[in-house]
C-alpha cells in the first residue's frame, strides 16, 4: 500500500511542475518582464545544451581526457566546425557521428 507521505509528494511535485510550465502560459501577456531578463533569456536553450554536451565531451569515466584519445570531443570539434562552415543541423549530425564513428572504427 502506499504511504501518505509518498501521495503528498507526488501531488506536490506535480502541482509545482503544473505552476511553473504553466505559469507563462497563463500570465504572459499580463506577465512584463525587464529588457535584460528577455535578453538573458535567449541564452537559456543554449547554456542548457552545452552544460550536458561539454562534460561528457571532455570526461571520460569521470576524469579529464585530452588529446586524440578522446573520439567525443575531436567529433564534437569537427561537427561545430561543419555548423560553422554550413549552419545546417543534419550535417552536423551526420558529420560529427559520422568522425566519432571512423575513430572508433581506426583506433
Amino acid at each position: 500500500m502506499i504511504d501518505l507521505y509518498v501521495l503528498g509528494a507526488i501531488a506536490g511535485l506535480t502541482v509545482a511542475t503544473f505552476v511553473a510550465r504553466s505559469a507563462l502560459l497563463l500570465f504572459g501577456s499580463s506577465l512584463l518582464l525587464p529588457p535584460a531578463l528577455e535578453a538573458a533569456l535567449r541564452y537559456a536553450p543554449a547554456c542548457a545544451l552545452a552544460a550536458i554536451i561539454v562534460p561528457d565531451l571532455l570526461l571520460q569515466n569521470g576524469v579529464p581526457l585530452w588529446g586524440p584519445d578522446n573520439h567525443r570531443l575531436l567529433a564534437g570539434v569537427a561537427g561545430t566546425a561543419i555548423f560553422v562552415a554550413f549552419r545546417s543541423t543534419f550535417a552536423t549530425i551526420i558529420g560529427g557521428m559520422g568522425v566519432f564513428w571512423l575513430l572508433q572504427w581506426i583506433h
